[in-house]
């Protein structure tokens, strides 16, 4: 393959488009550094000028990812606009939206077993991903008196949990069809859980 003329500031993003297309084809581990040296057109020594191995490749392309995610539900979550409940579903959608849009970025930051706390830069974009669910979950049970108020944390992570379950069954999987939409899944089940918490009224 001919090497390409990359100047050196976006030779690294080059690198780090190359893993994502792998990622998204061949999974975070089924692709090595030579392999995405040849996808984006450069020499396989080109890589380590800008990453250590495969593990430091894949978590910029988490880091990448989880900057974009927070840029998404903060999008979403627009300041608890028009009310906290309606602001909340829509960050539901915006995770769903994410993972189809982005989805090697998706598989680095929540498949490929790197941990967000591998460096302080990795941290910082996940944890600001993190706090957008958190405030919204916030916002949404600060009326429920303190003595029955759930952790916020713990139902943040539950519609977290949630949320993943939907995208790898249903978003994601091939074969995952379903009689209803990813998106009404995931509508109802929150649906369900928040009329559980009390945070909606009881269906007539």
């Amino acid at each position: 393959m001919e090497k390409r003329g990359y100047h050196h500031g976006n030779l690294r993003q080059a690198l780090i488009e190359a893993a994502l297309r792998l990622i998204e084809k061949n999974g975070p581990t089924g692709f090595s550094l030579s392999e995405a040296a040849k996808d984006a057109g450069v020499t396989p020594a080109a890589v380590y000028r800008h990453f250590a191995g495969r593990e430091d490749l894949i978590a910029e392309c988490a880091r990448q990812g989880y900057q974009i995610f927070a840029d998404l539900m903060e999008h979403a979550w627009n300041g608890g606009a028009p009310s906290a409940l309606a602001a909340f579903g829509a960050t539901g959608r915006a995770y769903l939206a994410f993972a189809r849009r982005f989805p090697g970025h998706y598989v680095a930051m929540f498949e490929s077993g790197i941990s967000p706390n591998r460096s302080p830069d990795l941290a910082a974009a996940a944890g600001r991903a993190e706090q957008v669910i958190l405030n919204a979950t916030e916002a949404l049970t600060r009326h429920i008196p303190e003595a029955r108020r759930p952790p916020p944390r713990m139902v943040a992570a539950h519609i977290r949990a949630m949320s993943h379950g939907v995208v790898e069954l249903y978003a994601r999987a091939p074969g995952g069809a379903a009689p209803y939409t990813p998106e009404d899944l995931l509508e109802s089940g929150m649906g369900i859980y928040l009329r559980g918490l009390g945070l909606l009224p009881p269906d007539d």
